[in-house]
């Protein structure tokens, strides 16, 4: 993922002084904030037979909020501004383009030195350029819109708010509701299974254009550094490439899959399992209770297979078939067999399905329920296999790109 690749960049980039840098017991924060998305993950560092080792030990929910957020709020400052001040309301097209010129002037207030941005939109009509309409952003709306919303100063009880449900809504993508990154790290941070409650990193890996400007990590560290104890301070690594950093970390895992450098350890990010349809007599109006067989466990290496149990399950064959899906990042116990009855929407994520018709073999009819065994494989390749044994030996195979899911 990408929080992975930027840190591998910092290393190929820091190279043999990497070492200087971190040591022993030293946990690594990865706060990844990008276009649209923030991702956030913790590597840690351990010691091997006298050699440093690296590992990964938790990776956050992919956040569908980002640098996009940042410019849409500015432009609501940028039209309200508009409205007030020279009594113009921008219709739909000229919203779109008002939301990219915010982010143009973001950028110039992140990096520079200017306390104002210029902010113009083309008008509608014959007199394009004649019709323009300008504004300004402000280095105040920065402090008050990223700082104060993006990056509020939160304690790490606090957690991110959200939305009451609404009967009726778009079908879209799942935008978290509360912007408060501050607050989504602090949640992050609670969710391991640690002694006292919460992970204390003592370095932290920028990644993302939005920490161009200094300011924004000035935050950042400033408030997730008062979470820390003092015998254990926050500080960030130097040298991180916020521009090509995960495109530098590809190349260079790439390099590292052939033999080259040093790997991260860590395996699937998170732990996965399979739908079972329970064997319940039928009752009107209530569909058949799910239940949730472990296949992978978290951190299972590629490479790597496991065997699910003893248990024998019935698989449907020569008819088209839906195999649910589910992963979670908070379950990092759970064992490959173990069989989950229930669970919050906070434990497990349901993921892509899998619609698929098994083949039947000699001897067999179409919608057969056969029993069968089964068997886990990480593959080299980033894909979740699970062997389906019959007590004849004949073996049928579901495959999921877990590589994608993460």
């Amino acid at each position: 993922e990408e929080p992975q690749a930027a840190f591998y960049a910092w290393l190929e980039q820091a190279g043999e002084e990497w070492r200087e840098q971190l040591e022993v017991g030293d946990l690594v924060l990865v706060l990844d904030v990008g276009g649209g998305t923030t991702d956030l993950s913790l590597i840690a560092v351990r010691e091997e037979e006298g050699n440093l080792t690296l590992e990964r030990v938790a990776v956050g929910e992919h956040l569908l909020l980002g640098g996009d957020n940042m410019d849409l709020a500015l432009a609501h400052v940028a039209a309200k501004r508009l409205e007030e001040e020279k009594g113009k309301t921008l219709d739909a097209w000229q919203s779109r383009a008002l939301w990219q010129a915010c982010r143009a002037a973001k950028e110039k207030l992140l990096t520079g030195k200017k306390d104002t941005a210029p902010v113009s939109v083309l008008g509608r009509g014959s007199k394009l350029i004649g019709g323009s309409v300008k504004t300004e952003l402000r280095r105040e709306d920065l402090d008050a819109i990223l700082l104060e919303g993006f990056f509020p100063s939160c304690t790490k009880e606090d957690r991110p708010a959200k939305r009451r449900a609404i009967g009726l809504a778009e079908i879209g993508l799942p935008f978290v509701a509360d912007a408060g990154i501050t607050r989504h790290v602090a949640a992050f941070l609670a969710a391991q299974d640690i002694e006292d409650g919460f992970a204390h990193p003592t370095r932290i890996l920028f990644n993302g254009g939005v920490f161009k400007g200094g300011i924004l990590r000035e935050r950042a560290l400033e408030v997730l550094g008062s979470w820390m104890p003092e015998e254990h301070p926050l500080s960030a690594l130097d040298g991180e490439d916020l521009d090509l950093a995960v495109a530098r970390g590809a190349a260079h895992y790439g390099l590292i899959r052939r033999g080259s450098g040093l790997r991260i350890r860590g395996g699937t990010a998170r732990s996965y399992y399979v739908g079972i349809e329970s064997s319940l007599p039928a009752v009107p109006g209530m569909p058949t209770p799910l239940k949730a067989l472990c296949v992978a466990p978290f951190g299972m290496e590629e490479g790597t297979s496991v065997q699910v149990g003893e248990r024998e399950f019935s698989l449907l064959v020569g008819e088209q078939a839906e195999f649910r899906f589910l992963g979670s990042t908070t379950r990092k116990e759970d064992q490959p067999g173990q069989i989950l009855d229930r669970w919050s929407d906070e434990e497990l994520e349901e993921l892509a399905p899998l619609d698929v018709t098994l083949p039947v073999a000699e001897g067999q009819e179409e919608g057969s329920a056969v029993p069968v065994t089964l068997r886990s494989t990480v593959t080299e390749i980033g894909t979740l296999e699970v062997h389906c044994v019959s007590r004849e030996g004949e073996a049928y195979k579901l495959e999921w790109n877990v590589r994608e899911q993460e």
